[in-house]
């Protein structure tokens, strides 16, 4: 009989990994509970939502939001059950690529894996610049909620996606041992803060709008015809519902990856398509004018709606900041993420100089090289911002909705 290993990990899992051809490295520290917390600050659709809200409101209006959200998530749990038993099977870190390698033909499995492992690490190391960008919308939008006057400008949208960028790599780098702690903290946190928000919300406000207002207000501001904006729309419902693979990339890290990352996949998605809806319902019959939502001077619509809903800027902070930790979370959880793929897909030597990412601090037992590039090209990503809005947003958008999907 196997004996446990020397990083307290579950001999069962350490030798369904070898029957893989791979070495354990890592520590095992996450249960079931940490793994549900981590993916969910990942999915945390609520929150995700509400930093591109904006593309809703400009592409067909609420019930584009409402229906979309609805029709993305019936469809998201068919793909999600599919991949939480191919999670069971095979938990291994480099998961959709993996899967594809073990699943498809002979003939064309490595090409097909070599594909799909590229549109993965594009897809997660994008996500995590968005995640970024999104954490400094909320600050900067504050910033000019309570001074008025102060004109946000793109260079201090990078400068602070950047410095959200540079905390999640600390944290990663410095105090890994602390990821699993985290993420059990911050999923009570998301929890609370999304009970509250909308709480205060529906307290507040007392011009809601009526029924026929979120089902039937089809607005479209996009300058393109009504088909192709109800498309556009969607897409906020896609990546409001995106990078639910998390528990599978973190697998080598859990001390019953067959067992509890499929449950933490699939549990991710309800909750995250449950609290999505309330949210987007709560928003729609809190919001008041679209135009002028869609235009404020912060750059956050969900903020705007905020002030809107409690006239005090105060309070309005206190409910955008719950939201800005939990971005900061997300930061944090999508570095890990990020850099165990890297590791993972540098293993199997996916990527030039493989054997640099691939290797492991053995103090630490993170691949800290991974951590590095991985923090590298989301701070690249943020940069392209310097030059053009719509260049950021295109690559971003194809990379986050398109890539991961693709995967999936």
């Amino acid at each position: 009989m196997a004996t446990k290993g020397a990083f307290d990990g579950s001999t069962d899992e350490d030798v369904a990994l070898g029957n893989m051809g791979y070495e354990q490295e890592f520590k095992r520290s996450f249960g079931l509970l940490d793994m549900v917390g981590f993916s969910f600050s990942i999915v945390t659709c609520w929150t995700a939502l509400s930093g591109v809200f904006i593309i809703g409101i400009h592409a067909g209006g609420p019930p584009v939001m409402v229906f979309g959200w609805i029709g993305v998530c019936v469809f998201t749990m068919f793909i999600a059950l599919a991949m939480a038993e191919m999670c069971s099977r095979w938990p291994v870190a480099g998961g959709q690529y993996s899967w594809v390698a073990m699943l498809a033909p002979p003939r064309i499995s490595r090409q097909l894996s070599y594909i799909t492992g590229w549109f993965m690490l594009t897809g997660i190391v994008a996500m995590g610049a968005v995640s970024n960008s999104l954490g400094s919308n909320y600050i900067l939008g504050q910033v000019n909620l309570v001074f008025p006057d102060f004109v946000i400008e793109r260079w201090h949208t990078v400068l602070v996606a950047w410095a959200v960028g540079l905390f999640a790599f600390v944290v990663n780098a410095f105090a890994p041992h602390t990821l699993h702690r985290l993420s059990r903290f911050i999923l009570v946190w998301n929890i609370a803060s999304f009970i509250i928000v909308i709480t205060t919300l529906l307290a507040t406000n007392h011009q809601k709008q009526d029924t026929d207002f979120v089902i039937h207000e089809f607005r479209n501001m996009t300058g393109f015809g009504a088909s192709m904006a109800t498309i556009i729309g969607i897409l906020q419902s896609f990546f409001g519902m995106c990078c639910y693979d998390a528990p599978s990339h973190m697998t080598e890290e859990m001390t019953h990856a067959s067992r509890d990352a499929p449950k933490a996949i699939i549990l991710s998605v309800i909750m995250g398509g449950v609290t999505g809806l309330l949210f987007l319902l709560t928003l729609c019959f809190c919001m008041g004018d679209i135009e002028a939502t869609a235009n404020s001077s912060t750059g956050v619509p969900v903020i705007q709606i905020f002030y809107d809903s409690t006239q005090n800027k105060v309070g309005t902070c206190i409910l955008a900041s719950m939201i800005t930790v939990i971005i900061m979370a997300t930061s944090i959880s999508l570095v890990a993420e990020g850099s165990r793929s890297v590791y993972a897909f540098a293993r199997d030597h996916g990527l030039p100089f493989s054997g640099l990412w691939s290797q492991v601090e053995p103090k630490k037992r993170i691949p800290l090289y991974a951590v590095f590039l991985t923090v590298a090209v989301q701070l690249g990503l943020n940069a392209v911002y310097f030059g053009t809005e719509t260049g950021f947003e295109t690559v971003i958008s194809i990379a986050t909705t398109g890539f991961c999907t693709l995967t999936y």
